[in-house]
């Protein structure tokens, strides 16, 4: 009796759902196959290949991969069963990343939750097949897990609920999970974590799995992952590195609205799929898709101090980079340039003469001379302020593919000071040169590079570090700067196409 109440135990779909975190998205047939279409062809003929998916969710890149196989594999093992007896005894493993996507993962590749009964198409002995489940507890030091940081405040949890430790990153010896080698890793890991700070302050994880997977040393590895590391950021900067920096990374596919990748999801700075090949070194090849528009080229990774996504802007940025000994990252202040925090407020009257003008995202108040914590060097002096943010939701491109890039630009004057809602550059000493740089930054051409640098929505000095410093003798336009750095026709189509015009009453 009991084994039988073990086999036919189904827990409740509704608390697996609230289970999931928003992060956990089902990648869809198609680009599971796009994914695995990265891999060589005569892999799928080889009988000794095995394949692990270390973090299951709907089991969809196993379930490819095995038609896959049973399709190679047909003059290896002529008879059907025994060909796909062995792919999935043999060939296919998987790690689940909660109870739900274990279930999920199991009818998808054996076309039963439970392989050892009589509705599978490859009977096992255990009800997991290859594919496991193991209900992992975080490891808990200073308040945070040792192996993935989350908060022990948020994720200390009872039994009976998930705890989000996702077993193939609580380990430091992934190969004894199942005591193997693998030629093969694919998949699409969870993204993040909320990480206990303000409001839905969440920290990427995927990287962990990454770096977890190379630790295998497989032929060959693939998985979809969010492209903000492409900048670094909120605990991605040595990632960044190491990924740019990794010459076996042959490939790189790189959906810049993640919406073309996962029509239901909303993935800021985009996602990206690669193939990493444990004995090759070489170029990556590089296709970028935008919308309707798909360019591939090889080059390397680490060619820049950023990644540049945009495969027709390699030429312009190098022709900038042969003519311009100075770039305008050199005077953009660092972020709140003048101390005064995102809700800091004034009075709504000015009380003295030498009041400073506050502005924040609310409008224009006043604070006394000096409230101000640093900032010293842009008072009494022209400056341009910039909103930190930028103009699109979730850095992606409209439905034109098209980008503004700056929401606001506006000069400021020598009594103006700002919260940490913006950036500010200069200083300049007259109206004339902050006026001039203005109408510069509201240029496509401007804007355009400073898009190259973005992975996500906000706005740092070193997002300019390719839009070349200028003293300007006239008011800067568009044109005058193709002229300037002599660009191609192809090139200003690429610029004119992609960025939208910004008036200058914005």
């Amino acid at each position: 009796m009991a084994s039988l109440l073990e086999r036919t135990y189904n827990p409740d779909v509704l608390m697996c759902l609230a289970n999931l975190s928003n992060d956990e998205v089902l990648t869809p047939p198609e680009l599971a196959n796009q994914v695995l279409d990265l891999l060589p062809d005569d892999l799928w003929r080889d009988p000794s290949v095995k394949i692990l998916d270390p973090f299951c969710k709907s089991g969809v890149f196993l379930r490819e991969a095995a038609k896959r196989f049973i399709r190679g594999l047909e003059d290896v093992y002529p008879d059907l069963q025994e060909r796909v007896d062995h792919v999935m005894h043999e060939q296919l493993y998987g790690i689940a990343i909660t109870e739900m996507t274990a279930l999920l993962s199991r009818r998808s590749l054996y076309c039963s939750k439970f392989p050892n009964g009589r509705f599978s198409v490859s009977e096992f002995d255990g009800n997991e097949g290859n594919i496991r489940y193991r209900n992992i507890r975080h490891t808990w030091r200073n308040g945070k897990c040792v192996y993935c940081g989350a908060s022990k405040e948020q994720y200390d949890r009872d039994e009976g609920l998930e705890s989000h430790a996702y077993e193939f990153i609580h380990t430091s010896s992934p190969e004894e999970i199942f005591g193997m080698k693998f030629d093969v890793i694919v998949g699409n890991p969870p993204y993040q974590l909320s990480d206990g700070g303000n409001k839905a302050s969440a920290s990427p994880i995927y990287h962990l799995f990454v770096q977890q997977a190379k630790k295998l040393a497989p032929r060959y590895l693939t998985m979809i992952i969010p492209s903000r590391y492409f900048a670094g950021g909120k605990g991605l900067s040595s990632f960044r590195d190491e990924m740019l920096h990794d010459r076996h990374i042959t490939k790189l596919v790189d959906y810049v609205n993640a919406k073309d990748c996962f029509p239901q999801n909303s993935v800021g700075g985009g996602v990206n799929y690669f193939l990493w090949e444990r004995d090759c070194e070489d170029d990556c090849e590089i296709t970028t898709i935008r919308g309707t528009s798909r360019t591939t080229a090889k080059r390397s990774l680490s060619e820049f101090p950023v990644f540049v996504r945009y495969n027709q802007a390699i030429s312009v940025i190098h022709k900038i980079l042969e003519s311009s000994p100075r770039f305008l990252s050199e005077i953009v202040s660092s972020r709140n340039p003048f101390g005064y925090s995102t809700s800091a407020r004034g009075s709504n009257v000015q009380e003295d003469s030498s009041d400073y003008r506050l502005h924040s995202s609310k409008g224009i108040t006043y604070v006394r001379q000096g409230t101000n914590e640093k900032g010293q060097e842009y008072l009494g002096k022209w400056k341009v302020m910039l909103s930190r943010i930028i103009y699109e939701h979730a850095c992606e491109p409209d439905k034109e593919g098209k980008m503004r890039v700056l929401s606001k630009v506006e000069v400021l004057g020598p009594s103006d000071v700002c919260t940490d809602s913006y950036l500010v550059v200069g200083p300049f000493d007259s109206e004339r040169e902050a006026n001039y740089l203005s109408l510069y930054l509201r240029t496509k051409f401007a804007r355009v590079l400073i898009a190259q640098t973005l992975s996500s929505i906000n706005l740092s000095r070193d997002k300019f570090q390719f839009v070349p410093l200028i003293e300007f003798d006239s008011e800067p336009t568009d044109e005058a700067m193709y002229g300037r750095f002599g660009l191609s026709p192809d090139e200003i189509e690429f610029i004119e196409s992609f960025i939208h015009k910004m008036s200058d009453g914005e």
